[in-house]
């Protein structure tokens, strides 16, 4: 059966990801996208599960976004209803705050690729199942969420440059946070995000080269986009309701 999952999208230049299509295109999965800063938030009751992406806004930043007020809101009251909940970068902040947790300036800028590490919790959640114990993650932040974390929450992934690279919540698996992006780690969309971000960028790393970014989107294309096909694949075959009630 088809499932259909929400998407929040924040701003026009990040949408889902060449790899996030392709895994939803493999997975007979509906991505339905709402574009959260110019339109209303619909009814989310029908979903089988919510993915809330990245973007420009950090979560403190209402006033400069005021969509993030609404947006909040729908997540504590997706969370309420207990479906599977899957946020990425700035959505993963979203749900982490929205749980709980505290969202900070990390201790570094983290963008381009860096290594991962599964945690024994990682190892052992359906989400990572198949994925080996290191891999790449491609990295675009500067908030974090910040240490210590929550009793509730279960820190999946970590990584030399920001603690709480993934995490899901005691008795309900269904519910992720990830930090890294790589449903868009493709090269293409590497590039259109070096475009995007060029004055960021510059002004967080003097003599920043983005070439050095796209060599490494290249040199690790084949190995990102099988680990997000199979994350995906698991995280879709949590929507089904028998996988995930306790």
């Amino acid at each position: 059966m088809k499932k259909n999952i929400a998407v929040f999208q924040h701003v026009s230049w990040e949408g889902p990801g060449q790899f996030l299509l392709d895994a939803a295109d493999r997975c007979n999965t509906q991505l339905n996208i709402i574009k959260v800063w110019q339109e209303e938030i619909p009814d989310l009751s029908a979903y089988d599960g919510l993915i809330v992406l990245g973007g420009s806004p950090n979560i403190d930043q209402e006033d400069e976004y005021p969509f993030l007020r609404n947006e909040k809101q729908a997540i504590r009251s997706w969370l309420a209803i207990d479906k599977p909940c899957l946020g990425i970068c700035l959505g993963h902040q979203l749900v982490a705050d929205a749980l709980g947790a505290r969202i900070a300036p990390n201790f570094c800028y983290s963008f381009g690729f860096t290594e991962g590490h599964l945690t024994h919790d990682g190892r052992n959640h359906p989400v990572f199942k198949g994925s080996d114990i290191r891999f790449p993650l491609y990295k675009w932040h500067g908030y974090a969420v910040i240490p210590p974390v929550p009793s509730h929450f279960h820190i999946l992934v970590t990584s030399t440059e920001c603690q709480v690279e993934s995490f899901t919540v005691k008795n309900r698996e269904h519910i992720i946070g990830v930090q890294f992006d790589n449903h868009a780690a493709s090269p293409s969309d590497v590039v259109g995000w070096l475009k995007e971000n060029a004055d960021w960028l510059a002004s967080v790393e003097e003599n920043f080269d983005p070439q050095k970014i796209i060599a490494q989107a290249e040199r690790h294309q084949a190995k990102t986009k099988e680990h997000f096909l199979q994350f995906f694949e698991n995280f879709i075959n949590m929507t089904d309701r028998n996988s995930f009630i306790h």
